[in-house]
């Protein structure tokens, strides 16, 4: 007994930390790309990459910096026509390039909207952030030099080439997609186990406390804003231009920054595996619902009744979470993972 409680308390070797990633990897990049129909990729894997960059941003402000949003969409939207209008008014400029741009052009309007956050706090300051979500939307109705005066305000994928190779089909839009996926991510993980990381959880655990241990609470509100919304800008692109292909302002409604919410609450705040998790949910829960109706009531469970029970039953599921667990599937996920491991001892 000593000796299984020894093996349980020692910390995982390196190649067992490695071991998850690399099969992933070999998943992403080998199997996915070689063997999964186009349906796969873009009915699911694509909006799910999409999303689940997005909920890495916003999971990097709420989660981690204790700032609530609800102008997620907005930034999306600022990506997305952004990247169309950089891409239509420069000439060759690198794919890479034009997403960078795209960032730091979404980051300036995060600390812009970030601002009230320096006096606001809670449910105010989550209210505050709609100011957001309706102005970005109203800037791209009302002013057409953003979708190059198209009447109805749609702008259409531009072609995706990347050190000269096309990636306009489903699985170069994919390998695009989950290489930018993975790289956010990893730069995200190294954040917040960096000082600056530290700095946004003592700012969201106690701002008092964390000004009085020296901590600039400003400017960490701020920072963590401009990335979250740099992060989130980029997942407008590959919500627009590699799932999408076609989008329009009202594409970027306040439904879809309450989605993105909601899988940060599903998944579970501060953690970089939770964004994964409830974007999972997100995506395929409606699939499963559609089908389970079908089965259940036939020509009776059509479209509008898909969509309301859909509501009905992601808002019952939050709220089950908020109570019963409020650190979301990836805490199911890591209690499910000891309880295999100490059967296995």
């Amino acid at each position: 007994m000593a000796v299984q409680a020894l093996d349980a308390a020692r910390p995982p070797t390196d190649w067992q930390r490695l071991a998850l990633p690399a099969v992933l990897v070999v998943a992403g990049y080998g199997l996915i790309p070689a063997y999964a129909s186009s349906y796969l990729i873009e009915a699911i894997l694509l909006p799910f990459l999409a999303l689940s960059l997005a909920a890495v941003g916003l999971n990097l402000l709420t989660g981690y910096c204790g700032q609530l949003s609800l102008g997620s969409s907005a930034f999306m939207a600022v990506g997305a026509f952004a990247a169309y209008n950089f891409n239509l008014r420069f000439d060759g400029l690198p794919l890479p390039a034009t997403m960078i741009l795209v960032g730091i052009s979404a980051a300036g309007i995060g600390v812009v909207f970030g601002l009230p956050s320096l006096r606001l706090r809670g449910f105010y300051l989550a209210v505050s952030t709609l100011a957001a979500q309706f102005f970005v939307q109203w800037a791209l109705t009302k002013f057409g030099w953003f979708s190059n005066y198209n009447p109805s305000g749609v702008i259409s994928a531009p072609h995706l080439i990347v050190g000269g190779f096309p990636l306009d089909g489903a699985t170069g839009r994919y390998l695009l997609s989950v290489t930018t996926v993975i790289v956010l991510t990893a730069l995200v993980w190294r954040l917040v186990n960096s000082a600056i990381g530290r700095n946004f959880i003592a700012v969201r655990d106690n701002e008092t406390a964390a000004h009085v241990i020296g901590v600039p609470v400003l400017r960490t509100k701020l920072l963590a804003f401009a990335i979250s919304s740099f992060i989130i800008g980029v997942a407008g692109v590959l919500w627009a231009f590699t799932y999408l292909r076609t989008v329009e302002p009202a594409g970027f409604n306040l439904d879809r920054s309450f989605q993105i919410l909601f899988i940060i609450i599903i998944g579970g705040l501060a953690s970089m595996r939770g964004a994964f998790l409830g974007a999972a949910f997100i995506v395929v829960f409606p699939l499963l619902l559609s089908r389970i109706g079908a089965f259940a009531f036939g020509g009776l469970f059509d479209s509008g009744v898909l969509d309301m029970s859909q509501r009905i039953v992601l808002g019952a599921l939050i709220i089950i979470f908020l109570i019963a667990e409020p650190s979301g599937l990836s805490a199911l996920f890591d209690r499910l993972k000891r309880r295999i491991g100490s059967r296995s001892s």
